[in-house]
């Protein structure tokens, strides 16, 4: 029997080492959006003085430590098991989902190898995170982002207010322009109009993308402010559908 999305098993693998214990609230509530966080297991050498903040956070969020110590000055063991775990774990579990928060990019290799079986990667990490680990994920998110929205939580008002790009900011964006104009038309219709939640679906199987990103908790909210599309919303339905305004009748 298939199960709803909301009860997808999703196992977390965190890289103590290079993501803030502060994040993790924020990465987990972002998570549950999508799933069951079933597996949490977080990586580190306990016995140094650097992650003993992560301790009340282990004990809150109900994660494994992993106790990894360090074998060699110049290398990072931790990064070692934790891709050898996360290999284990895609053969040996039924995993709906992986989700790495690391801000490393020598964890690119494992989240390609888990794309590779059609499973879905989301990546957590800071605005310093190397392209090529963001770029390999189903969906990357700066932590940035999410600690920003979760301090200001009972406000999304101020939340946009401090955190979001404006539309023209967006409209400069290159990447982000691209990203929404190719899924739009991969999706429309032979009118040129394409239902958002189509558009949203195309671009989490072909890109990182996130409006978390850009200061936005939906993917609308950032269409409205971008100011690139026709917006028509239906009534009954309550579904958006947008057209390029470049194909618009003069």
């Amino acid at each position: 029997m298939s199960r709803n999305k909301h009860e997808d098993r999703i196992a977390l693998f965190i890289d103590c080492d290079n993501i803030s214990y502060r994040s993790i609230d924020s990465i987990i509530n972002e998570l549950s959006k999508y799933g069951i966080v079933n597996i949490r297991q977080a990586y580190g050498n306990w016995t140094k003085e650097n992650l003993k903040n992560w301790e009340d956070k282990l004990l809150e969020f109900a994660i494994k430590p992993i106790q990894q110590f360090d074998y060699s000055k110049n290398k990072n063991a931790t990064d070692i098991l934790m891709t050898i775990d996360a290999i284990d774990l895609l053969h040996t579990k039924d995993i709906d989902a992986f989700a790495f928060a690391t801000s490393d990019s020598d964890f690119t290799p494992v989240v390609m190898r888990v794309q590779e079986e059609g499973i879905k990667v989301f990546g957590f990490g800071e605005k310093k995170t190397p392209k090529p680990f963001m770029v390999a994920c189903s969906q990357f998110i700066f932590t940035e982002k999410l600690m920003s929205n979760v301090t200001k939580e009972n406000s999304e008002e101020s939340i946009e207010k401090t955190t979001r790009k404006s539309g023209k900011e967006m409209r400069q964006d290159t990447w982000l322009v691209n990203v929404l104009r190719t899924a739009l038309e991969q999706t429309m219709d032979e009118y040129g109009w394409a239902n958002l939640a189509d558009i949203g679906q195309y671009i989490n199987n072909s890109t990182s993308f996130s409006p978390i990103n850009f200061g936005y908790k939906k993917l609308s909210n950032l269409i409205n402010e971008i100011d690139l599309f026709d917006i028509y919303v239906d009534e009954d339905s309550k579904t958006m559908s947008i057209r390029d305004k470049r194909l618009a009748p003069i």
